[in-house]
């Protein structure tokens, strides 16, 4: 499939949404459609996708940052509405608004590019700021997180999350350090882990990346969220609505790809050695592409941050919504425990 419409310019802030055409070409907004963007962001995918056809955008963010921009684009188009929260409660925010069903849903998941430029935020260790990264106002920052929680915690949260080999040594190197002193901010952090791992040792990426990511994706509880979102999203679609998600890190389109093949009925059969599982529910999704779709090299080039991106689609049949509960399946300490102790 290719997309019909020409992608807009990016924004004059340099934000450069991945793979818009291949989104626009699968999301397919058309006259009249109502479509979610559950992570606005710097409003890349909303403005193209409102350029595209006549249709509305329900703007999700839980950055309060990121909704002052979709209000201030809302102040030229009322087909645009900002709707502050979680993407994992879409389907709540969405009838809170007044609206029972959707057309599409996109999904860009992970964290902003204006968030890590923001070095106030604590999401990059190339600006120092104060040691944050949340994408809300409220919860445990990643300072209370390194500073309070034991090693064995730290080591699991950097190596499910991170994946990172060296997890026990740049747990065990962090519990060292706050004893003598608490951590702070993004560089203090960052020095840790590369006193940890000892060193860059040629390594194209700074040694700290990894934990960086780790720690970002439990203070968020982003596949949480993601696990969340994707059930929120299968409640409210229409029959025929497209769901399209773009995804950076490993573990996330895991997920994703798990979950659409599960809910397109992708699960697979018996064998001449095992009987044929008992039949579950009907199909929620029909799978657009049977593989993840991949930014051209060309894109690659021109916008780095596009490099791991893939893109996965579906569209919703008629079968009724799947209820289960939801967990990320990473047996990670739970974050409420955190704040209990705070």
């Amino acid at each position: 499939m290719s997309a019909r419409h020409t992608s807009p310019r990016p924004e004059a802030s340099g934000h450069r949404p991945v793979m818009l055409d291949e989104v626009l070409a699968w999301l397919g907004p058309q006259d009249g459609d109502r479509i979610v963007d559950g992570t606005f962001g710097g409003g890349g995918y909303t403005r193209a996708i409102l350029l595209a056809a006549k249709c509305s955008v329900l703007a999700i963010d839980r950055d309060l940052d990121a909704i002052l921009r979709a209000e201030k684009m809302a102040s030229e188009t009322p087909r645009l509405t900002p709707l502050l929260g979680r993407f994992g409660e879409m389907d709540t925010l969405v009838k809170t608004a007044g609206f029972e069903t959707v057309d599409g849903v996109v999904l860009d998941i992970g964290v902003s590019s204006f968030q890590i430029d923001e070095g106030e935020r604590g999401f990059s260790f190339m600006k120092d700021g104060p040691l944050d990264m949340r994408m809300g106002a409220a919860g445990p920052t990643a300072a209370d997180v390194v500073n309070t929680m034991s090693e064995r915690d730290l080591a699991n949260i950097i190596f499910r999350l991170g994946e990172e080999k060296q997890a026990r040594r740049i747990a065990r190197h962090i519990v060292q350090r706050r004893a003598q002193r608490p951590f702070e901010t993004t560089a203090d952090l960052a020095d840790a882990v590369e006193v940890a791992v000892g060193g860059r040792r040629g390594a194209r990426t700074h040694p700290a990346t990894l934990t960086f990511q780790a720690i970002r994706m439990y203070v968020n509880d982003e596949l949480g969220e993601l696990a969340r979102a994707l059930q929120a999203a299968e409640r409210l679609l229409r029959p025929g609505g497209r769901l399209v998600i773009v995804a950076f890190h490993s573990l996330e389109d895991r997920m994703v790809k798990q979950w659409l093949r599960e809910r397109g009925g992708k699960t697979g059969g018996g064998s001449r050695h095992m009987p044929l599982a008992a039949k579950g529910p009907d199909p929620t999704f029909e799978l657009s592409v049977s593989k993840a779709i991949v930014p051209s090299d060309k894109e690659v080039e021109g916008n780095p941050r596009a490099r791991s991106a893939k893109l996965r689609a579906a569209i919703r049949t008629g079968a009724p919504a799947i209820e289960e509960e939801t967990s990320d399946g990473m047996n990670l300490p739970p974050l409420s425990d955190l704040e209990d102790a705070l």
